[in-house]
């Protein structure tokens, strides 16, 4: 077998070794499905899964640690080496009546192991002892010549679990393969099924297919194949929304989007591939015409109430539905930086997702085709300038929590004689502003500008003397 320059040196080991303990012990065993797929692609398996003849029981038998993770389906977790390892019981499956596990499974022969599988290139078996293949189903074949197909009746395959609508097209973009032509059929003919999948199963897959480089054309495949609809309703909106031919002559909003995914820099956070795919996601919502051109009042603000629902509904976790809507709400900022003060622009400096900020932003401008080209790359460039101001501002330690506050809230309310209240948080916050615009920048500063507060009749600070 070829095997990547990067594959797992020591897992592969494991594996190989855990396959020899099996045989010792009177069972055929196998390397199985996507680890094998990897290798023969030159791929770097993620991990290292094993078919074997021998039942649960006989499994916790030979190996010291191990887990009954699936038991009644026929597989055991086992620990080797420091390394986890699924290990499974060549089996059948029938009547599958939710679309994702079958009601009956029997034990049976690596043939029928391979024809329970999803699609050929995950149906093959390995012998890395023996360096010998076992190959049921045409996947070696179909590795070949780049093809993604159904193993049997692709129907059926997509009915017994629809999750293999989605797995479908990260395979195929993950690999750069072309779909066989009954595998596209029932793909576009039971696209609706994917409304059916368990959310924290659609979201997992997602993530998967836009973490990957393939993203922008994985997520345009889904499109075409009709599955992104039910995920997403509104991008059937988005695909029917032109946009102003002066900055956007590439074409709709979905096209866009596309666009921006396609520019986005790979292994990011998931957070700010998922910003670029929402960043215009209410523009059908809030599309205008002012007479002269389409406009989008308000999409920015409607884009993070829009997509609030969406990313719950899905079951993202928590912290990642909190950093799409920041990146979301904050996006805006760019369109009037440098009116902002000193102290606004350094608080954003400062914020932990700044950085993707700058990157969902320099990608929306990557993803537009403009008319005027000069205003294009003035935008381009002041992007470039905020960054370049960003990153003095982190390396200098001027940020403000490089800076700590010259007086603290005790401190203010000992001067001015304020009991606690939201009077003494103003003056703190205004203290705090003068200090980031280096208009006061010593604690005796801080006490004269207090006090001057205090006595001016003008403040609009605190209040009056009665």
């Amino acid at each position: 077998m070829t095997q990547p320059l990067c594959y797992n040196k020591v897992m592969h080991k494991t594996a190989t070794n855990i396959v020899g303990k099996l045989q010792d012990h009177g069972y055929t065993s196998y390397l199985v499905g996507g680890c094998v797929r990897d290798l023969l692609l030159e791929s770097e398996p993620i991990d290292y899964d094993i078919a074997t003849e021998a039942t649960p029981e006989q499994i916790e038998k030979i190996f010291k640690k191990t887990w009954p993770i699936g038991k009644s389906f026929g597989v055991i977790l086992i620990e080797e080496d420091g390394h986890k390892f699924e290990v499974a019981t060549f089996r059948e499956e029938s009547n599958y009546q939710d679309g994702r596990r079958p009601e009956n499974v029997s034990f049976s022969t690596p043939e029928q192991d391979a024809l329970r599988r999803d699609f050929t290139i995950n149906g093959l078996f390995y012998d890395p002892l023996l360096d010998k293949y076992h190959d049921f189903v045409g996947g070696r074949k179909d590795i070949k010549d780049r093809l993604l197909r159904f193993i049997g009746n692709p129907d059926t395959r997509v009915k017994e679990d629809f999750l293999r609508l989605l797995r479908a097209v990260r395979f195929r973009h993950r690999f750069n393969l072309k779909y066989d032509f009954d595998t596209a059929i029932a793909l576009k003919t039971h696209a609706s099924l994917v409304s059916h999948i368990a959310p924290e199963r659609i979201s997992e897959e997602l993530n998967k297919i836009i973490a990957h480089k393939s993203r922008a054309a994985a997520f345009k495949d889904l499109y075409e194949l009709g599955s992104l609809v039910y995920l997403f309703p509104e991008v059937e909106a988005l695909a029917q929304t032109d946009q102003p031919k002066d900055h956007h002559q590439e074409g709709n909003v979905l096209t866009h989007t596309f666009l921006v995914l396609e520019n986005m820099p790979d292994k990011q956070d998931l957070a700010l591939y998922w910003a670029a795919f929402f960043h215009d996601y209410a523009k059908a919502t809030c599309k205008h015409w002012d007479g002269e051109r389409w406009t989008y009042p308000g999409h920015d603000q409607m884009a993070e109430s829009l997509v609030a629902p969406v990313i719950e509904r899905l079951k993202f976790p928590k912290i990642l539905q909190k950093e799409i809507l920041w990146l979301l709400h904050f996006k805006p900022i760019f369109e009037s930086f440098y009116d902002m003060k000193l102290s606004k622009r350094l608080h954003y400096y400062d914020q932990p997702q700044f950085e993707n900020l700058l990157k969902l932003e320099q990608a929306d401008l990557m993803g537009c085709v403009p008319e005027d080209k000069a205003e294009h790359t003035a935008a381009v460039t002041e992007l470039k300038h905020i960054q370049e101001n960003w990153e003095y501002a982190t390396n200098a330690g001027i940020l403000p929590s490089n800076k700590p506050d010259l007086l603290t809230g005790e401190e203010i309310m000992e001067i001015t004689s304020i009991p606690a209240s939201a009077k003494i948080g103003a003056l703190k916050t205004a203290l705090r502003e003068k200090q980031m615009d280096d208009e006061i920048t010593t604690r005796k500063e801080a006490k004269v500008w207090l006090k001057n507060q205090q006595s001016s009749p003008n403040t609009t600070i605190l209040p009056q003397s009665s």
